[in-house]
């Protein structure tokens, strides 16, 4: 026993039976065996000319035996269109549809044949004949076909020839089969005439014979030809009544689909777009403004009687007007990724998540308006790039690495003692770097308890010193040189110590590191050391 199996990458398989009109909305399930044969045949010659007559007959006279179908599940689907007709005008449309036979595109549909098998060199044959063959029915139908040498155990609806009554469950239908008599005869396809040629010394005729197709077969009759000849069937074909599941196309519905759990969204990313781009020093104005557009989109969005909205994941802050303490609201990160110095991108982190009514925000944020100069001429676009989990999601700042490298400032939490017994010499650089690196020991321990054990590694940070002992980012920026006021009255992040640093941990681990004053705006910023040298961030 053999079996050729037909998958339909596409899903789809576009026939129209024999003996029907295309608009009649009538599907062929299972393919006809004549459609098979046929099918082979215009691949061969199209696609493997090499192979002699004699080879490929005697397979194509075992294949026309009709053969048993395994059909897979599968529905009918149909879609219609106007078609130019011209008969009425410029303008006359005619409605066409165009039914199909709906299916998965990794299901497989079965032809086989019991009776002996082909000897290793036929096999072969149809084997390389198959491999050819991508399209099956009309042109949309595109497929794979595979031939199977042992084919006793598929499982599935059985399509088969009629033996009797058909069975309960069962409706008989009928496919064109070819007439192994006559499907390789030439008997119309083949004319033959009858000319006198003057030169000869009998006046008797001489009969000439011409193929009208190559090979002479009734079998490669073509459909004008049959409208020529007003045959209604092909010459060589006889149909055969099949037995067919009256429940082939019906589609089992399945249960809505119910996430038991569904991760917050964490992450939104943003591209930056505008003629001029900011500079990096205005990572805090622009994180600021970030920050102030989704809070009014979201008051806009909410509100209720007169009264608009806030959401404490934008604010950070508690209906009290609180700021809250656990970290948990949005780090608003601009970021240069490649290396201008100029921000290109925003990251908006939210250990909690953000809601629907935040990720609607999200949605509608178009522009930025920082305040800077210009820029009326050349607005701040935003562009929203992808949303997601920070544990599926991880562009930029959220990526995985064992060192890091200051992108923005590392500004203290507290304040330098100038007097007493702690006091620190601020003109002093080692001193400088002494308090700063306290400072960012102690933020790293409460972030990450567990690498500061006794047992873990230890935890390196060196400082990233530029020219004349003096921090730098990015082997061009000082720490001075960056905006570290915030725009709301009695801020005074520009006052408190600030430098630059390389982390180096025992383990990978995943951002974003944003530490320090002013961390939820950029500052105290680090980047991925992967990704540094990319971005101008000096890793050496």
């Amino acid at each position: 026993m053999i079996a050729i199996s037909l998958k339909f990458i596409a899903g789809r398989y576009h026939a129209t039976p024999w003996g029907r009109h295309v608009n009649e909305g009538t599907v062929e399930w299972p393919p006809s065996p004549w459609r098979i044969l046929r099918a082979m045949v215009a691949v061969w010659k199209r696609t493997l000319p090499e192979l002699q007559q004699s080879a490929v007959e005697p397979i194509l006279r075992y294949l026309a035996e009709p053969p048993e179908f395994v059909l897979p599940p599968a529905s009918t689907g149909h879609t219609r269109h106007f078609m130019p007709w011209f008969k009425k005008g410029a303008d006359d449309r005619t409605l066409v549809f165009d039914t199909f036979v709906a299916v998965s595109r990794e299901a497989l549909l079965w032809a086989r044949w019991p009776e002996p098998t082909l000897d290793n060199l036929q096999i072969d044959t149809l084997s390389r004949i198959l491999g050819n063959l991508n399209t099956f029915g009309r042109s949309e139908s595109w497929c794979e076909a595979e031939l199977v040498g042992n084919a006793e155990n598929f499982h599935g609806l059985s399509c088969r020839p009629r033996l009797g009554d058909a069975p309960a469950g069962y409706e008989i239908i009928r496919l064109l089969c070819a007439d192994p008599a006559r499907a390789f005869a030439d008997d119309r396809v083949v004319t033959a005439t009858m000319k006198t040629e003057a030169q000869r010394k009998t006046k008797d005729p001489l009969k000439k014979r011409s193929a009208i197709y190559d090979p002479a077969w009734n079998l490669c009759t073509e459909t004008l030809q049959l409208h020529r000849e007003r045959w209604s069937d092909p010459p060589g074909s006889r149909w055969v009544p099949y037995v067919r599941p009256r429940d082939c196309f019906k589609v089992e519905r399945k249960p809505p689909h119910r996430a038991t759990s569904q991760r917050p969204i964490q992450v939104i990313r943003f591209a930056l777009d505008s003629t001029v781009l900011p500079l990096v020093t205005e990572t805090l104005a622009v994180a600021e403004a970030g920050r102030r557009a989704l809070m009014g989109i979201y008051g806009r969005l909410t509100e209720t009687n007169g009264v608009r909205g806030r959401s404490k994941v934008f604010s950070g802050k508690d209906e009290h007007d609180e700021p809250l303490a656990d970290h948990t609201h949005a780090y608003y990160l601009p970021s240069d990724e490649d290396g201008d110095g100029r921000l290109d991108h925003l990251t908006v982190f939210a250990s909690a998540g953000f809601g629907s009514d935040e990720r609607r925000a999200f949605d509608r944020l178009r522009e930025i308006r920082t305040g800077r100069e210009g820029e009326e001429r050349h607005p701040l676009r935003v562009v929203l790039l992808g949303m997601g989990a920070s544990a599926d999601y991880i562009p930029g700042p959220l990526q995985y690495s064992q060192q890091w490298v200051s992108a923005t400032p590392y500004i203290a939490t507290r304040y330098a003692k100038t007097r007493g017994r702690h006091r620190v010499d601020l003109g002093w650089p080692e001193q400088r770097e002494n308090f700063l690196r306290d400072n960012l020991h102690t933020q790293l321990a409460g972030l990450w308890p567990e690498l500061f054990g006794e047992q873990a590694p230890e935890v390196v940070i060196e400082p990233e010193w530029g020219p004349k002992h003096v921090f730098q980012i990015a082997r061009r920026w000082r720490c001075i040189e960056f905006r570290r006021f915030r725009s709301k009255l009695g801020d005074d992040g520009g006052r408190r110590l600030s430098g630059a640093f390389r982390l180096t941990f025992g383990r990978a681990v995943q951002g974003p590191i944003a530490l320090g004053y002013s961390s939820h705006f950029g500052m105290g910023l680090f980047m991925p050391l992967n990704d540094a040298a990319r971005c101008g961030i000096h890793t050496t």
